[in-house]
């Protein structure tokens, strides 16, 4: 049996907490709709070291996550762009190889 491989994007958003639903809605417009979020539990960056211990939970941290078309991602990636330095966020994206390119 041979697998028919296709090259996608890898899009990877660390994003605080609250942000989440926006980020999900911007995805669903750019015709994405199939996401992971991940929980990060510290890390370091400009602005230092930091951890999620905050009780409220505002400061805690995802890591959005989902494979898109070039098109999609292209989109998604136009919407993000005037949020990346007003709401802090770090945007990473890379090709992946995937089975079952239909469902991306």
């Amino acid at each position: 049996m041979s697998l028919n491989v296709v090259q996608r994007r890898r899009i990877e958003v660390l994003v605080d907490r609250p942000l989440a639903p926006l980020l999900a809605e911007l995805a669903r417009g750019s015709g994405i709709t199939s996401y992971s979020l991940l929980p990060v539990l510290g890390g370091a960056g400009h602005n230092g070291v930091w951890t999620d211990e905050e009780i409220s939970g505002a400061q805690a941290k995802l890591i959005f996550l989902t494979v898109a078309s070039e098109e999609k991602t292209n989109h998604l990636v136009d919407q993000l762009t005037p949020l990346l330095d007003s709401h802090g966020l770090v945007l990473f994206i890379s090709s992946v190889d995937v089975i079952r390119g239909q469902r991306f």
